[in-house]
């Protein structure tokens, strides 16, 4: 039925397009070049390195649940007619087929983030092993919950490593002076000195990391931060796998995560963004300690949007929010 609709939508918008006229349908200043982005990171990226010389559309609007976004007729059209499409290039953008099925543009670019990066398989345990105890995700995990090579799903997060959202960066400045090589040298500099500041974030997270009295993170919620973790060889555990669809961890597994941290007094419980917050809320309250926000930018509330916040502000955020866990 879902691909039925999308196909009744794609011809509606295809129509819509065509009837629009001449010209890039659905933007407002068809001089400039014209980006879409279907997640906050990409979307952010490109409007540091292309300022004001671009219009850049986000598709999956700030506050959204992004597993339930389904494109608009205006967001194909949008799709159609611009120079540059940035998405993430995983299962959960598995409608994009059709729509470039459906699309005539042959001088789109696109730029998919996780063929930008070395992706991270998914890790589809909940964090508990056959005897009912938690476990750390780390690559020996899946003796126990083996998947054949063709079932392989990668994490699609790949921007929570500040490494990865460097090489994402190089690539949009890259496409971006194809489609673009009169603002090339603006587009460079820019996205230089933004490459410079999610260095210097990386390094600060280095640098809290080796100077950590602990190396293991503990959430109470849905868990789309291996690259991050991966790549400061941090430890975790947590309530569900990934961007699991579960709503309520089983008991077991949070009567695990309780003992966990009273066993090694962790002082942190962290929940992502956009979440109801109520497993870590619990899990907190059992053991007191706090119940704060790690923001995997991913998508962003509606308010922060409107405040102006990124990708590197929200990254930065987290570093108070790590020491204190780590230490």
């Amino acid at each position: 039925m879902k691909i039925k609709i999308l196909s009744v939508m794609l011809s509606a918008a295809l129509l819509l397009g065509v009837l629009s006229g001449c010209g890039k349908a659905g933007y407002e200043d068809s001089s400039k070049v014209s980006i879409v982005a279907t997640v906050f990171p990409q979307y952010d990226f490109a409007r540091q390195i292309a300022g004001d010389r671009a219009e850049i559309t986000l598709l999956l609007k700030p506050g959204m649940e992004a597993h339930s976004y389904e494109p608009t007729p205006k967001d194909i059209i949008r799709i159609s007619h611009c120079d540059l499409f940035l998405n993430v290039g995983g299962e959960s953008e598995s409608w994009l087929d059709s729509v470039f099925d459906s699309v005539d543009n042959n001088k789109m670019k696109i730029v998919s983030a996780m063929d930008c990066v070395s992706g991270i398989a998914e890790e589809h345990s909940d964090g508990m092993t056959e005897k009912g105890h938690a476990h750390e995700h780390d690559e020996d995990c899946h003796e126990e919950h083996d998947h054949d090579e063709d079932e392989v799903e990668y994490d699609e997060h790949v921007w929570t490593s500040p490494i990865n959202a460097i090489l994402i960066v190089s690539e949009i400045l890259r496409a971006l002076c194809e489609v673009d090589p009169n603002n090339a040298e603006y587009y460079t500099a820019n996205a230089n000195e933004y490459i410079a500041q999610v260095t210097g974030l990386d390094s600060e997270i280095r640098d809290i990391v080796a100077n950590a009295a602990r190396g293991t993170l503990i959430f109470g919620d849905r868990f789309p931060l291996l690259y991050f973790v991966k790549e400061y060889g941090l430890d975790y555990y947590a309530a569900f796998p990934g961007c699991a669809s579960e709503t309520e961890p089983s008991a077991t597994t949070v009567a695990f995560l309780v003992d966990k941290v009273k066993q090694d007094d962790i002082p942190v419980i962290f929940y992502i963004e956009l979440s109801n917050h109520k497993v870590a809320d619990a899990i907190a309250e059992c053991t007191g300690a706090k119940a704060l926000q790690f923001n995997t930018c991913h998508n962003i509330t509606a308010d922060d949007f409107e405040a102006g916040e990124t990708y590197l502000s929200l990254m930065t955020a987290n570093l108070s929010v790590l020491k204190e866990a780590l230490n």
